[in-house]
């Protein structure tokens, strides 16, 4: 018997699949609507931003660059002398005026004297514009007065690239909205003095209404782009108001719209009605996009992982994948009762690189050393990048020192070849300090504070070598930090530090010509200490900044009583603070110090190694009047370049050069060099370590200005010295003729310090 088909099946079916079927295309069709009309406001309402951003950036690039377009005529020697002489209207046009009308597209120009009086107006091209200033007078001239008040105040930081104070704001001129930008014509070299505040002003105008609305509407596709006073806009067009410095509004730049939102929706949405019967297509097309995107971030976690372990710019174990291999070879060599060394390393030098080629040229300098390590080690050695220029190296399975030793030398070795950046050859060094295990230890913070330590040995020996750990090398470190621990109390409690101060004289004369002041530390425990042993480690861990405050008040307060000067010796790292010029002017001002009594003394290589830093710190300061003497001269790398570069105002000779006086053949010549070397530039020139009459005798003949040392006189407290300095005056007060031959002379008496 043939049985009819149940309807229920179909009716099971039509609700098992149909429905759902049908639920999951309408869901699917009105998602699909709704996150098409989403993205389409949110592009539209980005574009919006976009093109007004657009426009606020071009109004403050065109603000910005009027005032740049000033300072190619305003900052120059030959415009202040031409307005102060008044003698040449052609030239004040072609450079100040008509110039910039035709070559930067100024509307105008107009030039004011000290006293605010128009003494040149250029309007579109056009010279003799003079009576036009009158009807912007009320907009420019509190500019003017800004411009002014900001000479007066003196010097002050520019922003960027600016070389000069200005003003600059918008405002409604001969009914048009412009940009007025006032600067001062103030000379480029600095030779033309003029008073603050009583310069010629220039005062340049581009309008807003012409030429910068047909730029937005051509380079940047503003449609239908206009100028209006009102925000009265019609059906999708957007406007950006221009807004004068004290809120007010003076017009606004009217465009029609960029929507691509909706203009993609127009074109899409017929395709989109059409295409809903397909979204079971389309759900399979975004099944496998997921399918590939979950392929793509497969990937990228594993990318991810890489770079948690791994350098990025070299490529090497990271420091958390370095810990991990150490802790690894530690396991093993417990396991294997095997030796192994661990290896610390720090380029020479490679600050230089990023100061004079910069950070670009840093990391491709990193990132060749990184392959050189990689080749200069064995195949079952680990090479890590730390950070910087810190890498680590775990030489397995060694046999003693000498395998150490012979990997460093390769590693040296191949560090200082030429590195080639940019066309350019680099060069470096590496230092390097070796830990070997199980012999000093298998705790992994252990062995790595070791390899420190006898790296921070290499680097005090002379660099470029490599240190192998002792125990010696522990207890010097825990001395450095009593050191620290001790230093740092005695700059908290005070009394324990104080100052000497040592004469110095003038060679030819043999008249008192100024002190130097010198630290000296009373330990309680331990002595006397020199300042050879706290120093270096006051440098070392930032404590020379407190120190070299307290030896810059003392010897400040100590010369406020004294007219002769006073010399004092400045770390590299004070001289390369930011705030250290105002530090200096204020502790003059506390004490009542002319800039002048002040000679600040730093070595050499301290300049040289923070060029950038320290140059305009040295300018600041001799500019304020305070003089800069470079120490311990010859023994860097002295140059006739260094000495025109940094403008110091003496040198230094190193008081090896004098001792080579007596007991080198070539000595008297050496020093006549360096003598010779400053005359060259202009400086004096001081002889330091001065301790047999010979010595003062041929430093003298030679032409040194001044000599300072033990034959002539020792250090002294400052009781002594103002007894010394009050003798000397009287001295100087009583006899004027002691400068008209050296008190050494044949048949005259010894001077008073020797």
């Amino acid at each position: 018997m043939i049985r009819a088909p149940r309807p229920f099946r179909t009716h099971r079916f039509n609700t098992r699949v149909v429905l759902p079927a049908a639920l999951v295309f309408i869901a699917a069709a009105v998602l699909v609507g709704l996150l098409l009309l989403w993205s389409t406001r949110a592009a539209d309402e980005a574009a919006a931003a976009r093109q007004e951003g657009l426009v606020a950036l071009v109004l403050k690039q065109r603000i910005a660059g009027l005032a740049h377009d000033q300072e190619s005529t305003t900052v120059w020697d030959d415009a202040v002398r031409h307005l102060q002489a008044g003698d040449d209207p052609d030239w004040i046009d072609n450079n100040l005026g008509s110039w910039m009308h035709t070559y930067f597209g100024h509307d105008g120009a107009f030039v004011l004297s000290p006293d605010n009086r128009v003494v040149y107006g250029v309007w579109e091209g056009v010279r003799g514009a003079e009576n036009l200033f009158e009807g912007m007078r009320g907009s420019v001239m509190p500019l003017v007065g800004e411009v002014r008040a900001a000479m007066r105040a003196g010097p002050r930081p520019l922003a960027g690239n600016t070389l000069s104070p200005g003003a600059v704001d918008l405002a409604v001129v001969r009914g048009h909205p412009a940009i007025i930008s006032v600067k001062p014509v103030v000379s480029d070299t600095g030779e033309i003095g003029q008073a603050p505040g009583r310069e010629f002003v220039h005062v340049a105008i581009r309008l807003l209404d012409g030429s910068f609305v047909r730029d937005l509407a051509g380079k940047y596709w503003f449609d239908n782009a206009r100028f209006s006073w009102s925000d009265t806009l019609k059906p999708g067009e957007a406007a950006f108001p221009f807004e004068a410095r004290d809120g007010s509004t003076i017009g606004y730049f009217i465009w029609t719209s960029f929507l691509p939102g909706s203009s993609v929706l127009d074109r899409i949405l017929p395709v989109m009605i059409l295409a809903a019967c397909g979204i079971a297509v389309l759900v399979a097309l975004l099944i496998e996009r997921l399918r590939r995107r979950s392929i793509e971030l497969e990937a990228k976690e594993a990318q991810a992982q890489h770079l948690a372990f791994h350098d990025v710019l070299t490529g090497l174990p990271n420091r958390a994948r370095f810990r991990h291999c150490l802790e690894t070879t530690i396991a093993e060599a417990r396991r294997d009762r095997s030796r192994f060394a661990l290896l610390a390393l720090d380029l020479d030098r490679f600050k230089n690189v990023n100061d004079t080629l910069g950070h670009p040229a840093g990391d491709a300098l990193i990132e060749q050393v990184g392959r050189r390590l990689v080749s200069a080690v064995g195949p079952h050695d680990t090479v890590a990048r730390l950070g910087g220029d810190e890498f680590a190296v775990i030489q397995a399975h060694i046999d003693g020192e000498e395998d150490v030793l012979a990997v460093s030398e390769r590693i040296i070795r191949a560090v200082q070849e030429p590195f080639v950046i940019d066309s350019a050859q680099v060069f470096v060094g590496a230092s390097i300090g070796a830990v070997i295990a199980p012999d000093y230890g298998l705790d992994r913070q252990e062995l790595s504070r070791k390899a420190d330590i006898a790296l921070y040995h290499a680097k005090a020996s002379g660099k470029g070598r490599c240190s192998l750990f002792e125990i010696s090398m522990d207890a010097q470190v825990q001395e450095r930090r009593s050191i620290e621990r001790d230093l740092r109390a005695a700059l908290d409690s005070g009394g324990q530090l104080r100052l000497l101060y040592q004469p110095v004289y003038a060679a030819r004369t043999g008249a008192l010509s100024g002190v130097e002041a010198l630290v000296r530390w009373h330990h309680p425990q331990r002595g006397p200490l020199s300042p050879a042993s706290f120093i270096p480690v006051a440098e070392e861990t930032g404590l020379i900044h407190d120190l070299g405050d307290f030896v810059l008040r003392e010897a400040c307060r100590a010369a406020a009583g004294w007219s002769t000067p006073v010399s004092v010796n400045v770390s590299a790292r004070q001289i390369a603070e930011p705030g250290f010029p105002g530090q200096v002017a204020a502790i003059l001002a506390q004490n009542g110090i002319a800039p002048a009594q002040l000679e600040i003394e730093i070595t050499e290589m301290a300049l040289l190694e923070n060029t950038r830093e320290t140059r305009p710190n040295i300018q600041a300061l001799r500019a304020s009047g305070v003089r800069i003497a470079l120490d311990d001269f010859g023994t860097g790398c002295s140059s006739l370049s260094n000495l025109r570069d940094f403008s110091v105002d003496r040198i230094k000779i190193d008081r090896s050069f004098v001792q080579g006086l007596e007991h080198a053949a070539n000595g008297p010549a050496l020093v006549r060099a360096i003598v010779d070397l400053a005359r060259a530039a202009g400086l004096k020139v001081t002889a330091e370590g001065v301790e047999t009459a010979d010595q003062r005798d041929t430093l003298s003949a030679i032409g040194c200005d001044d000599l300072q040392g033990f034959y002539l006189a020792k250090p002294m407290n400052q009781a002594d010295a103002d007894a010394l300095l009050r003798a000397a005056a009287e001295r100087a007060t009583k006899d004027h003729s002691a400068h008209e031959r050296p008190a050494w002379d044949d048949g005259a008496p010894e001077p008073s310090f020797s």
